[in-house]
């Protein structure tokens, strides 16, 4: 029969059994045998405590604490109706007793009474404490394990299942922990019981003695004294060993796979010049008049030899080990084992150690999973897969802070204060909180305290909550430099998709000669522009049929913004299809596109630096005018002009669209809300 099915059949109907014995009186011998059995099982509980590398090792072990408990509780309950209604309790809690009481009843009293205070006040108050600690530190640590699990799982470092395994190994830590908090009581409870159970044998014992057995004082004394030290001392001893268990599991910091022997042994051997230190001291002391100097000269010589014997070990390990690594191939740090420690992620968020709990699901946190919509969402509107974005903590951060790195570099930061809530517009002046700046629009705001909540939304204003408000930044940061994070392996992928449902797009595209690098330039200043790439096939087909005439980078992105026309104008567009603009003043774009110069970078502007600025001040006010009013203004130019516009207001009006002439979409109404003009004499 398997481990397994005993284990089935035989624990519970042992716990039947214990709980039945509670009730039904027990022979003598069956008494003796039970004893011993629970004697041999606290020895087997000590040395398997002993053995385990971890805790976890040994995760049943509350259970096996409350079981032992149980076990010896019962085992009390009947020797003590024995001791009383028979006067005899079998031959082991005889033994037990003649051999500690010997010939003086006050001296096993008195070793009674010290194996119960070593028991109580030392062992597991100290195993208690320790469990108690090591719970809640257990428990602190939970989210910043979580949240290193879910960046590793993120950044691609570990798989799913190794993910799933790792939680929960964190969850069942937490769990022992917490088990083994409790599970402490139950040995602190069985000393106190024990006490009271050899009270009770023992004043219980005298009464019937004298009162129903007729034995003289000295009789009563000596005969029921006897039993109930022995029957204290076969319950005490194998509890004192579950104690013992007990303080080992919990103080248990293994580091590798070795039981805590062999540790033991590693670490002392590893001191050793603090054994030869402490054997000379030992060994001088022995020499002082009125000391026993056998005595301390032979430990000390001993304890000194003993290190002496350390060293040569350790020096015979760093020899060997020396000699293992002088024959190890040369050139063993290759890019394959540095990988690891040389890779930057495209994008991560660091969080400060006060915003842990933003990630920590069993506290509500839902930052990650929030993360992860986004990545959805941008897929969706851009059309681009962002790569995993891998949170972790940063202690070097300051309270209530957050970063955002992209390829290693920060971007962008801003705060989250625990116990706070982002609120904008009306009303948000008047509530009690810290002023701040809304990080992706700019916009005044304040964190109030969460339990202001309702009074915010009741007086009409804007309430942001912080995982909302770190969500909103990332997503801001990669529309942002969207065109920073298409790799061209991403591309590869996206072309693959395309392949596989229209492979002819791909096919032309390979036999017009046009590289994967200049595809992923166009798409990159596509995205940095704010267009979305979602329908790449016929940005492929407009790279294509462009690529037949002219292959520059400028010819080839106005191919493919040709094509997204009316995507371009249904982004900027209202409901209404109704699509404010500017244009330039006909002369001065003239005058402007005499300026153009042909580099190496793509078209620019030969114009004066000052008459660029006067340029970039005009729109800029007008589009605040236009803002104001509650409109999204383009800037509309011809073809030849839209490249060298875009990179001067690139940097000064990050979110003003510029579009070309045929960019113009049919099924949206332009209207003119403004005319850019300067003197021509600037220019």
């Amino acid at each position: 029969m398997r481990f397994s099915r005993i284990g089935t059949i035989a624990v519970p109907a042992a716990v039947v059994t214990v709980v039945v014995m509670l009730v039904v009186p027990m022979p003598t011998f069956v008494l003796d045998a039970l004893i011993s059995v629970n004697i041999t099982f606290a020895v087997v509980v000590l040395l398997l405590s002993m053995h385990v590398s971890r805790p976890l090792d040994f995760s049943v072990f509350p259970t096996v604490l409350l079981l032992g408990t149980l076990f010896r509780l019962a085992l009390n309950v009947s020797a003590t109706r024995l001791v009383l209604s028979r006067g005899y309790a079998g031959t082991v809690i005889q033994s037990f007793g003649h051999f500690v009481v010997g010939g003086s009843i006050v001296v096993g009293l008195v070793v009674f009474l010290i194996l119960i205070i070593i028991q109580f006040v030392v062992i597991n108050n100290g195993a208690g404490r320790v469990a108690e600690v090591a719970a809640r530190f257990t428990l602190d640590a939970m989210p910043g394990k979580q949240m290193a699990i879910d960046a590793d799982l993120n950044g691609g470092l570990i798989g799913a299942e190794e993910a799933k395994r790792r939680r929960k190994e964190i969850a069942d830590e937490a769990d022992f922990y917490g088990a083994m908090d409790g599970a402490s009581k139950f040995v602190k409870g069985d000393a106190v019981a024990a006490l009271i159970i050899v009270f009770i044998n023992l004043i219980g014992g005298l009464i019937i003695g004298i009162a129903q057995r007729h034995l003289a004082l000295s009789n009563a004394l000596n005969t029921y004294s006897l039993l109930s030290v022995g029957d204290g001392l076969v319950s005490q001893i194998p509890a004192l060993l579950m104690s013992i268990s007990t303080g080992i599991v919990v103080t248990r910091t293994a580091s590798d796979d070795s039981d805590f022997g062999s540790q033991l042994i590693d670490q002392i051997r590893n001191q050793h010049n603090t054994l030869r230190m402490a054997g000379a001291a030992i060994a001088i002391v022995g020499l002082f008049p009125g000391l026993p100097h056998v005595a301390f000269v032979v430990v000390g010589t001993g304890m000194y030899l003993l290190g002496r014997q350390a060293r040569r070990t350790a020096e015979a390990v760093l020899k060997k080990a020396a000699i293992v690594k002088a024959s190890a191939p040369q050139g063993e740090l290759t890019p394959d084992t540095l990988a690891p420690d040389m890779r930057v992620d495209a994008l991560e968020l660091e969080l400060a150690i006060d915003l842990i709990d933003l990630v920590d699901a069993t506290h509500g946190g839902d930052l990650l999973e929030r993360v992860r919509g986004l990545r959805r969402k941008i897929a969706k509107d851009l059309g681009i897969v962002i790569p995993a974005v891998r949170t972790r903590d940063n202690v070097a951060l300051p309270v209530n802070t957050y970063a955002i790195r992209l390829h290693g570099v920060e971007v962008a930061r801003g705060t989250a204060p625990p116990g706070r809530v982002l609120v904008m517009g009306t009303g948000a002046e008047d509530l009690p909180g810290e002023e701040t700046t809304e990080p992706v629009f700019g916009l005044p705001a304040r964190w109030v305290p969460t339990e202001f909540r309702h009074v915010a939304q009741s007086s009409g204003a804007t309430v942001v909550d912080r995982a909302s408000v770190i969500t909103t930044h990332v997503g801001e940061v990669v529309a942002r430099n969207a065109g920073k994070l298409l790799s061209r392996q991403q591309l590869r992928a996206l072309l693959d998709v395309i392949k596989r449902s229209e492979p002819v797009v791909v096919e032309e595209l390979g036999s017009a000669n046009v590289p994967l690098s200049e595809v992923q330039n166009i798409l990159c200043d596509l995205l940095d522009d704010g267009v979305p790439i979602r329908d790449l096939a016929r940005i492929l087909e407009a790279i294509t049929d462009r690529a037949q005439h002219s292959k520059t980078h400028e010819a080839l992105l106005d191919a493919a913004r040709s094509a997204l026309g009316p995507a371009i104008c249904a982004h900027f567009a209202d409901d209404k299809g109704r699509l404010p603009i500017f244009t330039f003043d006909a002369s001065f774009e003239q005058s402007l596109l005499d300026t153009l110069r042909t580099t190496d970078e793509g078209t620019l502007l030969g114009i004066d630096p000052a008459d660029t600025d006067r340029m970039v001040s005009e729109v800029t006010r007008m589009t605040i005018e236009a803002e104001q009013r509650g409109e999204t203004p383009v800037l509309v130019c011809s073809a030849r002009l839209r490249p060298a516009l875009s990179r001067v207001f690139k940097a000064a009006l990050p979110r003003l669209g510029i579009l070309s002439v045929h960019e113009i979409g049919s099924q949206v109404r332009p209207e003119r809300i403004g005319v850019v003009s300067v003197a021509a004499s600037t220019l």
